[in-house]
């Protein structure tokens, strides 16, 4: 699918692997300028040179920072400058027992997963209200609907994200500006791939992916593992002028993952 973002500027969160990545390059090439956004600066210029070799017109801008602090979304909001496009897109996730999650462990996740889209939204939002038009999409998860057992605290981030569209959204209410979250299924990024081969498997292997979703995501309807590339569609067009009439809502792109028809 195209989409035509010339002339809008977006800053995308985490954009130096995964999903975040996918989304960065879908928008370079559909047009945008986009502030590319990782912890390191040097992970942040291999991904621009990754995009550029496959976007050879791509507008990008290095956006590094540590998203899960304040003073990071601070130098990261610095570098990225004004953007037109918003997306709450980093995260972090592991498997871990729900008894055996310290408090470290969730305040980490609530930081990098939640509170930086508080306050990346918090600082655009009311900028893109000024302007009279806006985008801004949170990666949210199947994860935040159907709480995964092995991994309770990443699904409490993931449904709080959904709540902060929503409240958000509605704040943003009739100003031109849209809010909304993608829910993506199991994905075949680095993170999932590095989940598996710590289990000695390939992720990449379309048996090992089956079972995987027939023992961990049994109700998906693709049966298989999503790629970055599909979210990145998906986010695109709801980051697109055309999409205007969507806010509030959650996309589900969960390759039919949550048992649900609304």
């Amino acid at each position: 699918m195209q989409v035509d973002l010339s002339g809008l500027r977006a800053l995308v969160t985490g954009s130096t692997k995964g999903i975040g990545f996918a989304v960065a390059q879908k928008l370079a090439a559909s047009g945008a300028e986009v502030a590319v956004n990782g912890r390191k600066a040097a992970d942040v210029e291999a991904a621009i040179a990754k995009i550029r070799s496959r976007v050879p017109n791509a507008k990008l801008a290095p956006a590094p920072g540590d998203a899960a602090t304040a003073a990071g979304v601070a130098a990261i909001i610095e570098a990225a400058g004004e953007a037109d496009i918003l997306v709450n897109n980093v995260g972090i996730f592991e498997i871990k027992d729900a008894f055996a999650i310290p408090d470290a462990d969730w305040q980490r996740m609530f930081d990098t997963n939640v509170l930086s889209g508080v306050r990346f939204t918090r600082h655009y939002g009311p900028r893109m209200r000024a302007e009279g038009f806006g985008r801004i999409v949170f990666i949210s998860s199947e994860s935040g609907v159907q709480i995964p057992t092995d991994m309770i605290h990443y699904g409490f981030t993931k449904a709080a994200d959904l709540a902060l569209m929503r409240g958000f959204a509605q704040a943003l209410a009739g100003c031109g500006v849209t809010v909304n979250a993608v829910l993506p299924g199991p994905t075949l990024t680095e993170g999932v791939d590095a989940m598996f081969r710590s289990m000695g498997q390939d992720a990449a292997d379309p048996k090992v992916q089956r079972a995987f979703i027939d023992n961990a995501r049994p109700t998906s309807i693709i049966k298989r593992l999503e790629k970055p590339e599909e979210i990145a569609e998906v986010v695109a067009f709801l980051v697109s002028r055309e999409a205007g009439a969507i806010s509030g809502s959650p996309v589900r792109a969960d390759g039919g993952v949550v048992v649900s028809i609304t």
